[in-house]
């Protein structure tokens, strides 16, 4: 059983969550509150550089940059615009142009009223704990701020074009004509560049939610909501499908037969081709504590490593840096690679199982056959009070004998996984078993302890 609560590193931090930071845009992201974070982020990024900010399609991001671009502006920053596009290019961008550090405006796979804000430093690297308390200090600071901001502000929408030609090099089959692929842009960043990227490549591209809006990004699509492109690849006959999330850092695949292609499964598939090219150091994989059992038994029968983190891709990136890994992620599908320096791309995903195909001259379909047999894993996500804390999970006798039952039942076949959101009144509750039945009983009666325990 895996009880996971927040870190030290949290503590004291009121603003910043597990991913930056994060909340309904309407009343967390006020223009006070925006210029202050822009004036005391300048405070730990280089100086004399220019910084740039990125975002997704929600109908607040415009508001937000333009307030944060005037924090920045108030302390004599030059700022990039770089309008609409993935996450993943704004680190790549940082590094290209060796700029002071970034801003990405998205709240990911959240809902449209929601927003975020995700900073990146000078190495194109999530901002390090000791900064990020820096600033929230600053912003808990109650003194009135304005920013008397100046005009210094460069719109660089061109520069997109420089991180498609970074995701077609990466690869080496370049030539995908003919090849029926079905993209699920969600509204979202992905529609930036998806149709272009794969169209240059010569794929026949069927693109569904393939334009920029705000109002419907996330919403019963994307690689949180499968059904609609599962449904548009069997339609289509296509050999893939490509589902990203609302800023593109993540992608699910589904096969030709409608099947999904989860991160462990892409983990396994891509970390068998680098294996099968003595390029994998170590057979070693770094996934987290929510990755299929059956995907670690089979990586471990194959002779590979698996490495276990907590949730979050920072904690990935942080094993990977230490046991100098090459390939990582979530069963999310958010992959870290050192292509790219080990920045989440869901494109960068999809073109590196592309290419697998192309090079062994399979169909996704039969790739998939060669992967692992997954356990019955079942996720469910329990609505509970705001004032539940870490120590409230186990200092409940009645949560916690549940959980003891549903060990001790499942032995070294099954495990159950608890934890509380970072961004949302949520506790995950996710039981997995050899035997399904098993994993419906023990989620369906863990869940409902814990609502009962904690709403």
């Amino acid at each position: 059983m895996d009880l996971v609560s927040g870190t030290d590193e949290q503590k004291n931090i009121i603003f910043f969550g597990t991913d930056g930071i994060r909340g309904k845009a309407e009343t967390l992201f006020t223009a006070e509150l925006l210029q202050k974070l822009g004036f005391f982020s300048d405070k730990v990024l280089p100086q004399k550089k220019p910084i740039l900010i990125g975002q997704d399609s929600r109908l607040s991001s415009p508001k937000i940059v333009k307030e944060l671009a005037d924090g920045l502006m108030a302390s004599g920053r030059e700022v990039w615009l770089l309008g609409l596009c993935p996450t993943p290019a704004v680190p790549l961008l940082i590094k290209k142009y060796d700029a002071a550090g970034g801003f990405m405006i998205s709240a990911s796979h959240n809902p449209p009223e929601d927003n975020g804000i995700k900073i990146f430093d000078c190495n194109g690297e999530k901002l390090s704990s000791q900064k990020k308390k820096i600033i929230d200090k600053g912003l808990q600071e109650k003194s009135h701020f304005s920013s008397h901001a100046r005009n210094n502000c460069i719109c660089r929408y061109d520069l997109l074009k420089e991180y498609e030609k970074s995701l077609i090099q990466t690869i080496e089959i370049e030539d995908f004509k003919g090849t029926p692929i079905v993209l699920d842009l969600c509204w979202g960043s992905a529609t930036a560049c998806g149709e272009s990227l794969f169209q240059s490549l010569g794929a026949d591209v069927t693109s569904i939610n393939s334009k920029a809006n705000g109002k419907k990004i996330n919403v019963n699509c994307g690689s949180t909501h499968l059904e609609e492109i599962q449904k548009a690849v069997l339609e289509t006959k296509s050999e893939m499908g490509f589902a990203f999330d609302g800023d593109a850092d993540r992608m699910i695949a589904i096969d030709g037969r409608g099947r999904v292609v989860d991160g462990d499964n892409i983990l396994y598939l891509w970390g068998s081709a680098l294996k099968e090219k003595n390029a994998l150091p170590e057979n070693r994989l770094v996934s987290t504590v929510m990755s299929n059992l059956g995907f670690e038994k089979a990586w471990i029968a194959k002779g590979g490593i698996l490495e276990r983190t907590p949730v979050g891709d920072q904690n990935v990136h942080k094993v990977m840096v230490e046991k100098k890994a090459t390939l990582g992620g979530e069963q999310s599908g958010h992959i870290l690679s050192t292509i790219n320096g080990l920045s989440g791309d869901g494109f960068l995903t999809a073109l590196q199982i592309s290419n697998i195909c192309k090079i062994k001259g399979l169909k996704l379909e039969r790739l998939l056959d060669q992967s692992f047999k997954a356990y019955p894993q079942k996720l469910i996500n329990v609505p509970i009070s705001t004032r539940i804390s870490d120590g409230s999970l186990s200092q409940s006798r009645k949560f916690q004998n549940s959980l003891k039952e549903a060990e001790l039942q499942m032995g070294e076949e099954g495990r159950v996984f608890i934890r509380k959101s970072g961004t949302e009144p949520l506790l995950r509750v996710m039981v997995e078993s050899i035997d399904e039945s098993i994993v419906e009983f023990w989620s369906s009666k863990i869940s409902k302890v814990a609502s009962e325990v904690f709403n």
